[in-house]
C-alpha cells in the first residue's frame, strides 16, 4: 500500500489528468465553410495580399465563364452536324 504523502500525491495527480484529459472538446461554434467565407472576406480587406485574393476570385469567375462558353460552343458545333 502507498503509505508515503509523496506517492499518494503523485498518484493523485496522475489521475487527475487522466480524467481531466477524458473530455470531449468543445463543439465549434461556426462550422468550417462559413469560416471559410468569412476568412477570405477578411483576407480581401488586408492591405497586404488582398489584391492577390482578389485577383484568385476573379480568375476563377473567368474560369467559370470560358467553361460555360466552351460548353456552349460545343453542344452548337454538335447541333451544326
Amino acid at each position: 500500500m502507498l503509505r508515503s504523502p509523496r506517492a499518494l500525491m503523485l498518484v493523485a495527480t496522475g489521475a487527475a489528468i487522466v480524467i481531466g484529459g477524458c473530455s470531449k472538446p468543445p463543439p465549434p461554434k461556426v462550422d468550417a465553410a462559413t469560416e471559410q467565407r468569412e476568412a477570405t472576406e477578411r483576407a480581401k480587406q488586408r492591405a497586404y495580399g488582398g489584391d492577390a485574393v482578389k485577383a484568385l476570385e476573379q480568375a476563377k469567375g473567368m474560369e467559370a465563364d470560358l467553361n460555360k462558353k466552351a460548353i456552349d460552343s460545343v453542344e452548337k458545333a454538335e447541333k451544326g452536324d
